[in-house]
């Protein structure tokens, strides 16, 4: 197992020189941030990733994420020139010593959540998804707020992307995700590049949007859509964990026998009976999420890839980027290597 930590670049209040200080952080995961989604990142910039982490003590060979341009998700004319472009990412990173590309197939909207900020009694913060919050939004409307969303949209870019969506049902979303695939899966094996699909966070459409990386029946066809080890799952616990309907345990056990697993996010989440959720500190008496169990079935298959603790609460008066403060993802990332560790001298 590679345990590696979520950096935003040089803007990030998160330095390198801390993570390097969490005890058996190997990897950084990045990405490069000031180029738009379908262009090509430059060779530079992502040297200067890999030069300011070889300098730190890590190593960038993981990125999170290339995004994928919402033509080639809708099956526009257009989508060929995104691919290639795609392909070249690919094609640079893997120079650059990347070896595993974490990436999602979400329409418009990325992981999303209803409040940054819910308080819990202990004064920490963390982020949510009610139900009843999500339905007095109003996506066209011109003021949406939603994290892990590019608000950049404007209100009339939004309402056309909507229109263009009306045409593309699951099925569709799934024929534009194998044509994108049979395209860069090739790419990636010449490059040796483990792509690494994310599941939708939360795994149920919202909005009228289609979203079909959702369950382990759709992870099993995700995965025959181009039977290669290069096309594999970056495997969200909290994101799948959002469905009472997913055993987590039980899909981390399957998917990584199966060695198609190439990235873990490990996190855990409270569920509601309304299909609500809050976010919680990794143990797993906090949330409904069993970790101890998730991390067994990775040592019982020989699970070889990236790891990182995801999302975690604000603690300790700590501010920034919510869901990506320094303390809680490392106490997250502690917690991953003591039972691991355990796992290792009782040989299980």
């Amino acid at each position: 197992m590679k345990l590696s930590f979520r950096w935003y670049g040089e803007s990030d209040p998160v330095s390198l020189e801390y993570i390097s200080q969490i005890p058996g952080m190997h990897s950084v995961v990045s990405a490069v941030y000031d180029v738009a989604p379908g262009g090509v990142w430059s060779e530079e910039s992502i040297q200067a990733i890999s030069d300011a982490c070889k300098k730190a003590g890590l190593v960038f060979d993981i990125v999170e994420s290339v995004p994928v341009h919402e033509d080639i998700k809708l099956g526009l004319p257009t989508r060929d020139g995104y691919i290639d472009a795609y392909k070249e990412n690919i094609r640079r990173l893997g120079k650059a010593g990347v070896r595993c590309i974490c990436y999602n197939f979400m329409p418009v909207f990325d992981w999303t959540r209803t409040q940054l900020d819910k308080k819990a009694s202990d004064g920490s913060t963390s982020l949510v998804y009610y139900v009843d919050q999500l339905k007095k939004m109003d996506p066209l409307s011109g003021e949406l707020s939603l994290p892990g969303w590019d608000s950049s949209y404007k209100k009339e870019d939004l309402q056309n992307l909507f229109n263009e969506y009306k045409k593309v049902d699951e099925e569709k979303l799934w024929e534009n995700l194998e044509y994108f695939l049979k395209a860069i899966i090739p790419v990636a094996e010449e490059c040796d590049v483990k792509m690494a699909i994310h599941p939708d966070d939360p795994p149920y459409p919202f909005f009228g949007l289609p979203r079909i990386i959702t369950s382990e029946k759709n992870l099993d066809r995700f995965l025959k859509l181009v039977d290669s080890k290069y096309n594999g799952l970056t495997l969200c616990t909290g994101s799948l964990g959002c469905a009472k309907s997913n055993d987590v345990t039980a899909m981390v056990d399957k998917y990584s026998k199966m060695g198609r697993i190439h990235f873990m996010h490990v996190r855990n989440v409270k569920l509601m009976d309304d299909g609500s959720f809050e976010e919680t500190a990794h143990l797993s008496s906090c949330g409904s999420l069993d970790i101890v169990a998730i991390m067994k079935a990775l040592k019982k298959n020989n699970f070889d890839g990236w790891l990182r603790p995801d999302h975690g609460r604000m603690i300790w008066g700590e501010t920034g980027k919510p869901g990506y403060g320094l303390y809680d993802r490392a106490l997250g990332a502690a917690y991953i290597n003591g039972i691991w560790e355990t796992l290792q001298k009782e040989g299980k």
